[in-house]
Formats: structure tokens, sequence, C-alpha cells
């Protein structure tokens, strides 16, 4: 498969299906067949953001700012502590959160192309953090390639899709 095909479908993965973008990830390009299926997940979902739905509007900030703060202090060397993305969704207090994120940012705003783009990393690191980190690794290289083609706009829409559908996993 070529390295533009596998661009777009990790773009189209992650604007359109964020929620299944594991799937192409762990999904090998030689294998035929895939024992997936979505709709139970996607059903079982929606069920989860019914239930839950007060308790998941209040989530979806605080994955946003532990997606945006796990890269930029990756990035950064801001904290020298290696946090846990579940450790700052589930245990962190979310204005110690916040708070260590504005410093991580420093100058960037949190609107800014810089905390969105760390947001659509963590985002994604969480999705492949199941592979060994070799593979990890490569993956994120085509993750930055197909992020850095979309527009801000393209960027915010798919951040704000990824982080919803990550937020139902701390409901589960």
């Amino acid at each position: 498969m070529k390295i533009e095909l596998k661009l777009l479908l990790i773009v189209l993965t992650c604007y359109a299906l964020p929620s299944q973008a594991w799937w192409f990830f762990s999904v090998n390009s030689a294998s035929t067949s895939v024992d997936v299926n979505p709709g139970n997940e996607q059903a079982h979902n929606e069920w989860l953001k019914k239930r839950f739905s007060k308790q998941h509007q209040q989530l979806i900030p605080i994955v946003a700012v532990a997606d945006m703060f796990i890269i930029c202090n990756q990035d950064r060397k801001f904290d020298k502590v290696d946090y846990k993305l579940s450790y700052l969704i589930t245990e962190m207090d979310k204005n110690t959160l916040a708070e260590k994120l504005a410093s991580c940012l420093g100058e960037d705003s949190m609107k800014s192309d810089v905390a969105l783009n760390f947001g659509l990393f963590g985002c994604f690191q969480a999705q492949l953090a199941h592979l060994p980190k070799a593979e990890r690794d490569q993956k994120m290289i085509l993750v930055k390639q197909a992020v850095s083609s979309l527009s801000h706009s393209e960027r915010k829409k798919s951040f704000t899709q990824c982080v919803t559908e990550q937020s139902i996993h701390y409901l589960k």
C-alpha cells in the first residue's frame, strides 16, 4: 500500500470514524479477514452516551485537556513525571491538570494550532497504545504527516470527535 493511500485512510478514520481508528492500525495490510463487529460497539457506545450523558459531557473537556497535556509534557519536557493518560483523566484534580497544561503551553493558547496538534497526537497515542513501541512509533509518524495536511477546522472537528469517543472508554 502506498504512503499516500495510508495517509488518506488515516485521515478518513480520524475524521469520519474516530472510534474505529484503532481498527485501521491493527489490521495488517497483508491480512484478508478481520474479526470486528463495529455495529455492536457503536450501539453500545450510543447506549453509554445516553445512559451517562451528564457524566460524558463533564468528562469530554477533561479528556481533551489530558490529551493535550500528555503530548505537550512529552514534547516540551515540562514536568519530569511520565504520566499515564488514565491517571490524568481519572485521578488528577481537573484544576491541577488545567494549570499544568497552561504552564506547559506557555505562550501558546489552548485554542492554538500547537495545542490542537498536541491533542490530536494524544488521542492517537491512546488509540495506538496497545501496539508494540516500534509499530506505534511508525504509525505516529504517519499520523503526524496526515495531521499536517488538514486545515485547522478539520483538525478541530477530528479532535472533538476523537475526544467524544475516547471519553466513552472512561465510562465503561
